[in-house]
């Protein structure tokens, strides 16, 4: 079910009614959240929900296992690590399986079958959002047994924290540390978090049906015939781009954060105006952070992060780029994608600068300065230039892009095609940035808290008017859903 829908917008007052009717029974409550969010991810395929149920009761049974002193079958002790283990393998065998079988087959058919892969070829249904909850579900394992929260009893809670529908298909991925003890507890209905979540959640739908839709009219067209067009129409659509996947992957994060706010449940921030970075390090510290620490707590951490060698430094870096890469998709240009950014990131830590700006830009002033600007124009080229990657369906397709754009950059001003409102794209585009730079100390992005209630109900009318006025009619699906 999509967010953009209007199934879901059946859905999502009825689930909310239902929900607080149950706030005196705690279990029936959480109980009533995992049918909801069944139901929710069972309307795109229902076969899969198998997959989700065996990926949550292999967790579960995992931390009580993990938690057990002791174990045995037999003769034989198993120690907690062995079903630490066990639950990891399985899982990634699993999203193995699913998301990456066949791009290797391929691959290794490429290299020395001379490509003939057929045979080989399982061609499976990637289930929406596996990449998601499977790193949720291990994440959990993996706390366990570190001890950093105790295993639960509560199944019920358990499967309502894996399977809660805002947040279940792209995210944020949440920890059980933080999402587990919210199920566990009672909840309160509270009037300003609600408004404050349908704030949100406007803001979310704003960026993804005006901001991110429009832009994708004039992406798409350019990037599945970039050889019509000139280096400034390809440079202007990978600005879109780079435009567009921001609006559709936070427009989705606010969404689902807000969303969560209505039924009582904080989530983690996902995105926090990256694009107003300094450099590099910040912008993958304000860019999908639920991922990048997810990553950074799990394997570059235990890898030995930061605290070793210069040179065991570098290769850790670099594998948690390539791994960040390969998670997103399996393509050879989601790693080079990954290797890309590690070359970026890779002189700021070896140089110890890649903290360096941890605090918001121009903090206390209404503009940047010169070097500011200078900074964050040059980060946002430099991501410009890897969304490239990220967008095109081979490297080759991707050099061919960047070897057209450059060689032709001055030739001609921007085609707009006939398909492309300029004037929409401008305008939302605009009240996005000026928005967000304005809200870029505040909780979130849409922190619409003026004095007056008059500015405020202006201010969401304009959104609402914006969003009916300007919408792409196509539901269009979010990018993020196909990791």
């Amino acid at each position: 079910m999509l967010f953009n829908s209007i199934e879901f917008l059946i859905f999502l007052p009825i689930v909310f009614c239902i929900y607080w009717l149950l706030h005196r029974h705690l279990r029936w409550q959480n109980a009533f959240v995992v049918a909801a969010s069944y139901l929710f991810y069972g309307w795109w395929d229902w076969r899969f929900l198998l997959l989700i149920a065996f990926t949550t009761a292999c967790s579960y049974a995992s931390g009580l296992a993990i938690s057990s002193s002791q174990f045995k079958v037999g003769k034989w002790e198993l120690k907690p690590k062995f079903f630490l283990w066990t639950n990891i393998v399985v899982n990634l065998l699993i999203l193995g399986l699913f998301k990456y079988y066949d791009f290797f087959a391929q691959s290794f058919a490429d290299a020395f079958l001379g490509g003939n892969a057929d045979k080989m070829l399982l061609h499976l249904v990637l289930p929406v959002g596996i990449s998601f909850y499977t790193f949720q579900a291990l994440s959990y394992s993996i706390d366990v047994y570190r001890g950093t929260i105790k295993p639960t009893r509560d199944v019920v809670a358990f499967f309502a924290y894996v399977s809660f529908f805002p947040q279940l298909v792209a995210g944020p991925i949440e920890r059980a540390t933080s999402l587990l003890p919210q199920f566990e507890q009672g909840r309160k209905f509270d009037y300003r978090t609600t408004v404050d979540g349908l704030r949100q959640m406007l803001w979310g739908f704003f960026k993804k049906m005006v901001v991110a839709d429009s832009c994708a009219i004039y992406v798409d067209n350019i990037f599945d015939h970039p050889d019509w067009f000139n280096g400034a129409s390809l440079l202007l659509a990978a600005v879109l781009f780079t435009i567009q996947i921001y609006g559709d992957f936070s427009g989705y994060s606010d969404i689902a954060i807000g969303c969560a706010k209505l039924f009582g449940i904080k989530l983690r921030r996902n995105f926090n105006v990256p694009y107003f970075s300094r450099d590099i390090a910040e912008f993958w510290r304000r860019w999908h952070i639920s991922l990048t620490t997810w990553f950074r707590d799990y394997i570059y951490i235990p890898m030995g992060g930061s605290r070793v060698a210069k040179g065991r430094v570098a290769l850790n870096t670099l594998v948690i780029f390539l791994v960040s890469g390969l998670w997103h998709g399996a393509n050879w240009t989601f790693v080079v994608w990954g290797a890309f950014h590690a070359l970026l990131f890779l002189p700021l830590i070896l140089a110890g600068k890649n903290r360096k700006y941890r605090d918001v830009v121009a903090a206390g002033r209404a503009l940047p300065s010169w070097r500011e600007l200078g900074q964050m124009l040059l980060t946002f080229f430099l991501t410009v230039m890897g969304w490239i990657l990220f967008r095109a369906d081979s490297i080759e397709e991707a050099w061919k892009y960047y070897v057209h754009m450059f060689s032709t950059l001055f030739e001609d001003s921007p085609t707009l095609t006939s398909n492309m409102d300029a004037w929409v794209v401008l305008v939302s585009v605009t009240v996005m940035t000026v928005v967000e730079w304005v809200n870029r100390g505040e909780e979130h992005e849409f922190y619409l808290q003026p004095h007056s209630r008059l500015l405020r109900w202006a201010g969401y009318i304009a959104l609402i008017f914006m969003i009916g006025a300007f919408m792409v009619t196509n539901e269009m699906p979010f990018i993020y859903f196909q990791f």
